[in-house]
C-alpha cells in the first residue's frame, strides 16, 4: 500500500512560486561559467554549494546576484529553464508558472529580449517534449527604485505577447509594496493579473497593502498572516491563495526548523495554500522534495494533499478549461491510489 507522502509526490500538480534564476544548480552554473568566460569566485561545484548557509533573505540574495552573471546568452537561459522543467516533469508538475527577473540581467547588459527569447523557447520545448504547460510572470526588483520598475516596464511592452503576470520580489525589509502602487495600477491597466512576495520577513500589513494596493492576484509566502486574525479572515473569506515555500522559509530562518513551520496551522485555518520550491537551486530541493519534508513532521493526510494540489491549479492563470481538466486527472489519479 502506497504511504500518504508516494501518493502526495505522484499527484499531478502546478507550480506557481518559482524563480527561474533559482534553478541554477552550481553543475550548470560552473557550465555556463565555462562557456562564457566567466570567472566564479568558487574553486568548485562542491565549493558553491558548500556556500548555500543563509542567514537570512539578504545573505541568499548576494550569492543569487553573483550566480546569475553566467547567464548572457540566449542558449543560457534555455539551458536554464529547460533544466527546471525536466525536473518539474519528474515531480510530475504539470503547469509551472515562473517568475524572472530581468533587471538582474539588463543591469549587466544582456538585453530584454535575450532573456524574454531563451525563457520562452524552453517554454515551448517543454510543453512539446515534457507535456508541461507554463506562464511567465515578470518580477520588479522591489530594492530598486520605483523609476527603475517603470522602466523595465517599458521595456517589456513590445513582449507583452509572451509575457503573463507581473510580480513583486527580492529584499522585504524596508521595501513596502506601497513603494510600487503606481507601477502595480499601470500593470492591471494592462490587463494582466499581479502577485507579490510578502509576509515571508516583512509583517501583516505587507499583505494587506499587496491586497489593497497592488490588488494582487495571489500573496507569495504570506506566512506572516497568521499574526493578524483579521488578515486570516480576509484571506479564508476572499479565497486568496498563499503560494508557501516550506525549504524555502527553513533555509532562510523565517522558521528554525520544519517542526516549527506553520503551514499545517495555514491550511487548518481555511486558507488556500500551495507547496512551492521558490529557488530550488539554492534552498536543498524541487516540489516533492518540499512535499516530503512537510509530510516527514507534519502528517498531513490524503486529504490534505489532495485539497492543496487542487488549489495549485484553480489559483493559477491557466485557462479554466485547463484547470478543469488537471482538477479531473487530478481527482481520478486520487480515487485510483488513494486510500479506500
Amino acid at each position: 500500500m502506497l504511504q500518504v507522502v508516494d501518493i502526495a509526490c505522484g499527484m499531478p500538480k502546478a507550480e506557481l512560486h518559482l524563480h527561474i534564476e533559482g534553478t541554477l544548480e552550481p553543475e550548470l552554473a560552473f557550465a555556463l561559467a565555462a562557456r562564457n568566460g566567466v570567472k566564479l569566485p568558487y574553486p568548485s561545484v562542491e565549493a558553491l554549494r558548500a556556500a548555500y548557509r543563509f542567514t537570512d533573505l539578504q545573505s541568499f540574495l548576494d550569492i543569487y546576484y553573483a550566480g546569475a552573471s553566467v547567464l548572457q546568452t540566449g542558449q543560457d537561459f534555455n539551458d536554464l529553464a529547460l533544466a527546471y522543467f525536466r525536473r518539474a516533469a519528474a515531480d510530475h508538475v504539470v503547469h509551472a508558472e515562473i517568475f524572472f527577473d530581468p533587471q538582474t540581467h539588463t543591469a549587466r547588459g544582456v538585453p530584454f529580449a535575450v532573456v524574454l527569447d531563451g525563457l520562452t523557447q524552453a517554454m515551448r520545448d517543454a510543453e512539446r517534449e515534457l507535456g508541461v504547460t507554463s506562464r511567465l510572470i515578470l518580477c520588479f526588483l522591489r530594492h530598486l527604485a520605483e523609476a527603475d520598475a517603470f522602466a523595465t516596464l517599458d521595456e517589456a511592452l513590445p513582449h507583452l505577447d509572451r509575457i503573463h503576470g507581473f510580480g513583486l520580489d527580492s529584499s522585504e525589509r524596508g521595501h513596502p509594496p506601497s513603494k510600487f502602487e503606481r507601477v502595480f495600477a499601470r500593470c492591471r491597466a494592462l490587463g494582466l493579473p499581479c502577485v507579490a512576495h510578502a509576509g515571508e520577513e516583512g509583517p501583516p500589513e505587507y499583505v494587506w497593502e499587496a491586497l489593497d494596493l497592488l490588488q494582487v492576484k495571489r500573496i507569495d509566502h504570506g506566512v506572516r498572516a497568521l499574526e493578524d486574525p483579521r488578515l486570516v479572515a480576509r484571506l479564508r473569506a476572499e479565497r486568496v491563495p498563499l503560494t508557501v515555500c516550506p525549504l524555502s522559509n527553513v533555509k532562510l530562518r523565517v522558521f528554525s526548523d520544519m517542526k516549527q513551520h506553520n503551514f499545517k496551522r495555514l491550511l487548518d485555518a481555511g486558507l488556500a495554500v500551495t507547496v512551492n520550491s521558490d529557488d530550488p537551486a539554492y534552498f536543498g530541493g524541487y516540489v516533492n522534495d518540499n512535499i516530503r519534508a512537510v509530510q516527514d513532521v507534519l502528517d498531513l493526510t490524503v486529504a490534505d494533499w489532495h485539497r492543496i494540489a487542487r488549489t495549485g491549479f484553480e489559483a493559477s492563470f491557466a485557462s479554466d478549461a485547463d484547470k478543469r481538466r488537471w482538477v479531473a486527472a487530478l481527482d481520478a489519479y486520487v480515487t485510483a491510489h488513494g486510500p479506500a
